[in-house]
């Protein structure tokens, strides 16, 4: 026989909030449950998108910069430096490790010929320039 039980968000957030509560602090997750995750900001300028994302601790040959159409993805992985050796105990991490991804959809395509792409100090910074708007055709009606 199986039991049927109500699903009820707010309670498992209520206990999500308090397992634990005097032992650790706020807002600490286990290390599995918390991904790196970029913050992105997007400006518009002279008919080209500029994209500054926050990837720091990742190395230039880890991130991967994908546009199609009005799509852009941005792929980073952010690996681990060392391992604990036999004789140590890890007490506490926050350093976050593992694979970051983020992708939006941009008002109008994007010339993927022309996107430049640069990366320093952690900050990734695109230039997508607006792909150039199709002649409007005037159909005659017969």
């Amino acid at each position: 026989m199986s039991n049927i039980t109500r699903f009820d968000p707010l309670n498992d957030l209520v206990d999500d909030f308090f397992k634990g509560f005097l032992v650790r602090p706020y807002g600490y997750e286990p290390r599995e449950a918390v991904a790196p995750r970029m913050k992105v900001d997007v400006a518009e300028k002279n008919g080209a998108y500029l994209v500054t994302a926050e990837i720091p601790g990742v190395k230039k040959e880890d991130i991967h910069v994908s546009v199609d159409g009005a799509q852009v993805t941005l792929e980073a992985e952010v690996k681990q430096e060392r391992e604990a050796g036999k004789d140590e105990r890890v007490l506490h991490v926050e350093r976050l490790y593992g694979k970051a991804t983020r992708s939006f959809t941009l008002p109008q395509e994007l010339d993927e010929s022309k996107v430049e792409a640069k990366y320093r100090d952690g900050l990734l910074e695109l230039t997508l320039p607006k792909k150039a708007a199709a002649a409007r055709k005037q159909i005659a009606v017969q």
